[in-house]
């Protein structure tokens, strides 16, 4: 039994809520008394409610996002009617903002803001048998350097088998609209010391993949170059990922990102457009001559695995214009680019746009745009496909040269949109498409569309598919194959999708 419980849906399995954990640290003296239990997303809800009645609790915490905001409505529902007498206390962003665009009337207290404190005060007044007249609590933000860090509480098992979140800062000192981040633009700094005192305890516990949820990790160099000499003192095999501001890098900061092996850093690079008219409608800071030369550094002169953003939908952007963002963004880097949809996130300002430019959402999360002024509904369902379509087959590494074939002369949103539009005739489906298909698909694309040849294709594909060792060779490709005596050997056993893009 326990009389307080904290959980929340992750996305997937291998992801841990940080958010939890902060809270469980700040529970002072009823730390004891309380639990996390995590579920995911593609779980049954009500088998989750059965897991939390089990405990028998009096309060029960939930984190409400979203990726997981219709399975906390949900959730709410059943424990208020199977067990009405329990106390449901939501957080977390969705929560926080204002309308409300899924039903969490049936939760007893809401908890705006920063809950590290504001939860342990709520729940010591219910315990105490009080109930505040106020059913909405505002949490003021928190002071960083009084509250108890949450990276105790990783279980033995999550350092196993699940990312372990860690964050050096909160708030972003930018503006972007779009952004949830963005409300809150006063950046606080861990004490840097004992932050890093925190990560050595987690590499001696055997944390050697670390996610970084900071939203500019490079604002702060002198915090950001302490961060790097850490990761750089250890011999052993890990992998850190860092979002960062693209037009950012003295070479205090080039030094040290120089310095990592293969498949050891990932840096994901908020670009959304290169577009300034567009970005700066939406408030977003574009140095274009800085982001070129930065990526250029980073593609030629570390092995730094990239992840760059794009976004599709963007208040006054053409697909034309889209699609010369694409163009030049390839031209610049061969590393992933996460092509995007805007979304309309809760307590962001990106809604100023919705008369001027016919922005229309989606009333359901993630609240993906349906159509504007320029890209009517038929369009923004076509590019959909098109980013689904680009992230299994250039972005997963499965690809990295057969895909190149697949356009012509730097026209990469030309070609691989008319691929997408084929390969949907095809499939009827952008999931549940296996590796071995997927490649057949492709081989038959370019050589029955784009007229290319059959050999050349075939050791392409071969190339690509063998990247990874142990795979199985796709029946078709088979009778071209010629295995070698001894594959290399992959250097790490996480990580594939960075060393598939390292190996290219």
């Amino acid at each position: 039994m326990k009389e307080i419980l904290l959980t929340t849906f992750n996305a997937r399995y291998a992801h841990t809520s940080i958010a939890q954990r902060y809270l469980f640290a700040n529970l002072e003296e009823l730390q004891e008394r309380a639990k996390i239990v995590e579920f995911v997303i593609n779980s049954q809800v009500v088998d989750a409610a059965e897991e939390i009645l089990r405990y028998q609790p009096k309060i029960v915490g939930i984190g409400a996002y979203i990726w997981n905001a219709l399975e906390v409505q949900e959730l709410i529902s059943i424990l208020k009617k199977v067990a009405p007498q329990i106390l449901i206390i939501l957080g977390g962003p969705e929560a926080s903002h204002f309308p409300h665009r899924v039903d969490f009337s049936k939760a007893d207290y809401i908890i705006q803001g920063e809950g590290d404190i504001a939860f342990y005060q709520l729940c010591k007044t219910l315990l105490e048998g009080a109930l505040p007249p106020e059913r909405v609590i505002k949490a003021p933000m928190v002071n960083l350097s009084a509250i108890k860090l949450p990276y105790d509480y990783y279980t033995d098992h999550d350092i196993k088998n699940r990312y372990c979140y860690v964050e050096a800062s909160r708030g972003c000192p930018f503006t972007c609209e779009f952004c949830l981040s963005s409300a809150d633009k006063k950046v606080r700094d861990l004490e840097i010391t004992r932050f890093i005192a925190e990560l050595e305890k987690l590499w001696l516990r055997g944390v050697r993949n670390f996610k970084f949820i900071d939203r500019t990790f490079n604002l702060s160099i002198e915090n950001a170059t302490k961060l790097l000499d850490f990761f750089l003192s250890k011999t052993e095999i890990y992998f850190v990922h860092f979002e960062v501001i693209p037009d950012h890098f003295p070479s205090v900061l080039r030094e040290k990102i120089a310095q990592f092996p293969p498949a050891a850093l990932q840096l994901e690079v908020g670009i959304q457009t290169l577009d300034p008219e567009i970005s700066k409608n939406i408030h977003r800071r574009l140095n274009i001559p800085k982001i070129e030369e930065n990526l250029a550094f980073l593609q030629n002169e570390t092995h730094a695995h990239l992840h760059v953003d794009l976004i599709i939908g963007l208040p006054g952007e053409s697909l034309e214009g889209f699609g010369r963002n694409l163009d030049k963004l390839y031209s610049l880097t061969q590393c992933e680019i996460q092509i995007g949809i805007l979304k309309k996130l809760s307590g962001t300002t990106i809604s100023r746009h919705d008369e001027i430019y016919g922005m229309e959402y989606s009333d359901k999360p993630p609240y993906d745009i349906l159509q504007n002024d320029l890209i009517p509904f038929d369009q923004m369902q076509k590019m959909k496909r098109f980013a689904r379509f680009w992230d299994m087959i250039y972005n997963s590494g499965n690809f990295k040269k057969s895909a190149t074939y697949l356009w012509r002369e730097g026209k990469v949103y030309e070609g691989f949109y008319a691929f997408s539009e084929w390969l949907y005739t095809q499939t009827k489906s952008t999931w549940q498409i296996s590796l071995d298909r997927l490649a057949e698909l492709i081989f038959r694309y370019l050589c029955e569309v784009m007229k290319h040849e059959e050999v050349i294709l075939k050791a392409s594909l071969i190339e690509d598919i063998m990247t990874v060792r142990g795979r199985k060779m796709p029946s078709f490709l088979r009778d071209n194959y010629l295995p070698e005596e001894a594959q290399k050997e992959g250097s790490l056993k996480h990580n594939k999708r960075q060393l598939k893009h390292v190996t290219s």
